[in-house]
């Protein structure tokens, strides 16, 4: 980093941390908030944006080679007049990026010569065009389109410590995205009873990067054309982790293809239904093939254990002697079994749950609950296995960043093909964030970054008022705040900088 830039991050830091010092402070006679005189100007020359950060952003992706890799996997427009099909993609991406709900705020960006100046682009598609542009897109335009982002994603790979992947653990899942639309094409009502598509997520837990999307009707099964897409997600992955691990819930299980994967070295993680049989097996072991289930701690405390809060909720539920079930004890075992539709015979490890079922403060009778994983993995534990079938629950952190973040399932366009182009072209910015975590020199910066919400990247990375300054060749974003990651956006800056294109 300049000498320059270290000694102004340096000393912003240490007025903030000055103004935020411990004092003993006196009784106030007045609030703190005390500005009352507070006057508007238009500025003349000087000229800014409130998303300095979409300036880095946008380096990664031309550094990365995204722009060319659009335009040559996605071939959509005969003419480009005066747009090619990459401006469309990110102008889509971008907005998600921003902070934008619908195609709508694209028309605020529109409008916004100071932001056109910062990506050096005369103009963007408006609302209507980009809706348009969805409308182009067939199922084999969007597979392009998502294998191209993936050959990006795999040269950001490349550029990880050795390492970075000893274990690549893919997940997989389906869910609802609801629309109130009344004409929306290839809709169905999904078992809740909600109208909708039914999206399936395939991702990558090591990164939160979701590596395929796919749009289908609400009323189709979760797992329903699945398998497909996972042979996709481990053959993009297979080069660049030492091993594979495939996860899913119980929907998932596809017992049909597990010889095959196992042939394949792939490692394999389900959930399965508790099946009349499968309880009859378990029932059927011995007391000392049980052990006490020992789950391990999500985080080390670092200082002293604190004293639990009271439980609200319970205390009331008690009070208006409402039905409770209480979790008394867990247990788990394990047995071999095969599945009918497979050759082999595969681990499965059982977990027992005495769960006591109360009414106020009297209990009306313990109930026995089983949960069933299958998996060729003999050299984990049985709480290991246990803990990793628990894991792949944080995907459905992945789906609500989808849902809530980035808003890439709000279905704003009429049919299923269109809203699962504008599924991808959002979801992108979620990848967008993973890859500058990536790719950032302070590596444990960079896995929080990873880890992070969508709308605290937004705050922190994006979000930066800066000044636009239009110099001969340059385009320089003098940023006018100062932040905590500062100093690791400056040194990311200056790394994406150093790539080479492409």
């Amino acid at each position: 980093m300049k000498r320059k830039y270290r000694k102004n991050l340096r000393n912003s830091k240490t007025r903030i941390k000055r103004r935020l010092r411990n004092r003993g402070w006196c009784e106030q006679a007045e609030p703190m908030f005390k500005a009352s005189n507070i006057h508007y100007e238009s500025a003349e020359r000087g000229r800014g944006v409130n998303c300095g950060g979409i300036g880095a952003i946008h380096l990664m992706v031309k550094r990365l080679g995204l722009v060319e890799e659009l335009d040559e996997t996605v071939q959509l427009l005969k003419r480009h007049l005066p747009y090619h099909e990459s401006d469309h993609v990110l102008n889509i991406a971008y907005n998600a990026l921003l902070g934008g709900l619908r195609l709508e705020d694209i028309e605020l960006r529109r409008n916004d010569e100071v932001f056109l100046n910062a990506l050096g682009a005369q103009r963007i598609p408006d609302p209507t065009t980009s809706g348009d542009f969805t409308r182009r897109f067939d199922e084999i335009s969007i597979e392009a389109l998502m294998e191209g982002i993936n050959r990006v994603r795999q040269r950001v790979w490349k550029k990880q410590a050795k390492g970075f992947m000893e274990e690549a653990f893919i997940d997989i899942d389906g869910t609802i995205a609801q629309t109130n639309g009344k004409c929306k094409g290839g809709m169905g009502i999904s078992y809740k009873g909600i109208w909708g598509y039914g999206p399936l997520i395939v991702s990558l837990a090591n990164t939160k990067e979701v590596l395929y999307m796919v749009n289908r009707p609400g009323n189709v099964s979760s797992h329903e054309g699945s398998v497909k897409w996972i042979d996709r997600a481990v053959q993009l992955v297979g080069p660049y982790a030492g091993r594979i691990c495939l996860r899913g819930d119980t929907d998932f299980s596809l017992t049909e293809n597990f010889d095959r994967w196992d042939e394949q070295g792939i490692r394999i993680i389900f959930g399965m239904d508790a099946r009349a049989n499968l309880v009859e097996l378990a029932e059927g072991l011995r007391a000392r093939d049980w052990s006490e289930l020992e789950r391990v701690p999500s985080y080390e405390i670092a200082t002293e254990p604190r004293a639990k809060a009271p439980r609200v909720k319970e205390g009331i539920v008690r009070q208006k002697g409402f039905k409770n079930k209480v979790l008394e004890a867990e247990s788990v075992a394990e047995f071999d079994y095969r599945p009918k539709k497979c050759k082999k015979t595969y681990r499965m490890v059982v977990v027992r749950k005495n769960i006591s079922v109360q009414k106020g403060e009297a209990v009306l009778f313990d109930e026995i609950r089983y949960f069933f994983y299958i998996t060729n993995r003999r050299e984990l534990t049985q709480e290991e296995v246990v803990g990793l079938a628990n894991q792949r629950c944080d995907q459905e952190n992945v789906i609500e960043q989808l849902k809530n973040g980035v808003n890439a399932m709000r279905m704003p366009v009429d049919e299923l093909m269109s809203n699962w182009a504008y599924m991808v072209m959002t979801a992108l910015a979620w990848n967008l964030k993973a890859w500058y975590g990536l790719l950032m020199p302070n590596r444990k910066r960079g896995l929080e970054i990873v880890r992070m919400e969508f709308r605290r990247f937004l705050h922190a990375i994006v979000l930066l008022p800066a000044q636009i300054i239009r110099t001969g060749r340059r385009i320089v974003y003098r940023l006018l705040s100062w932040n905590e990651s500062m100093g690791d956006f400056f040194r990311t800056w200056e790394r994406l900088r150093s790539m080479s294109p492409g």
